[in-house]
């Protein structure tokens, strides 16, 4: 029959560890025992194995962290070259769309409505992809996080720090910025 105190050293093998320990300093072996010295180096070879194990598997549970860490990142953030390579197709259709006047609306409907169809497919996609427009307007605050000044120009009726111009609209990756948009800045109006 199995002594109960056996089981429970197998579900805890640190009660195991100082019951051991325990039954061993009361026997109170003599130091010049050649047991006693075998029993003392078996004990910090013990020890020393059991720190190089936790050390070891806290390592591992690092490394484990820190690729799922860089898997994250990959997903989110790994078309970020291709996404920058998109922009100019956005930036031409807008000013293509933006150059066509209204005679050739009239006369070339079709063409502007297939490119304002490809604009709006190109958002779609930015968006699927978590690319979404910075897009200011006019009287909004600059925000340097968000925002490139390409210029600076005293414009009565604004306040310092207002966008008056928007030449590029930005884009972010989630929430990284991707392109800034590119702004005109008031600066203090002239008296």
């Amino acid at each position: 029959m199995a002594d109960p105190k056996e089981d429970s050293f197998l579900d805890d093998p640190e009660a195991l560890e100082a019951e051991m320990d325990a039954a061993l300093e009361e026997e109170e072996l003599d130091e010049s025992d050649p047991l006693a010295l075998e029993l003392d180096a078996l004990r910090s070879e013990r020890d020393e194995l059991k720190d190089r194990l936790l050390r070891t598997l806290a390592e591992s549970e690092n490394v484990r962290k820190r690729a799922d860490r860089d898997r994250r990142e990959a997903e989110h953030y790994g078309g970020t070259r291709l996404a920058r390579d998109l922009l100019p197709v956005y930036d031409n259709l807008q000013r293509a769309l933006e150059a066509a006047n209204k005679e050739e609306n009239e006369v070339a409907s079709a063409v502007i409505e297939g490119v304002e169809l490809t604009l709006r497919e190109l958002l779609n996609v930015f968006s699927k992809h978590g690319v979404t427009p910075i897009a200011p307007q006019n009287g909004d605050v600059f925000n340097p996080q968000e925002h490139e000044a390409m210029f600076e120009a005293p414009v009565p009726g604004t306040k310092a720090g207002e966008i008056i111009q928007v030449m590029t609209v930005g884009f972010m990756l989630h929430d990284r910025l991707l392109r800034p948009a590119q702004v005109g800045v008031s600066s203090t109006p002239a008296s």
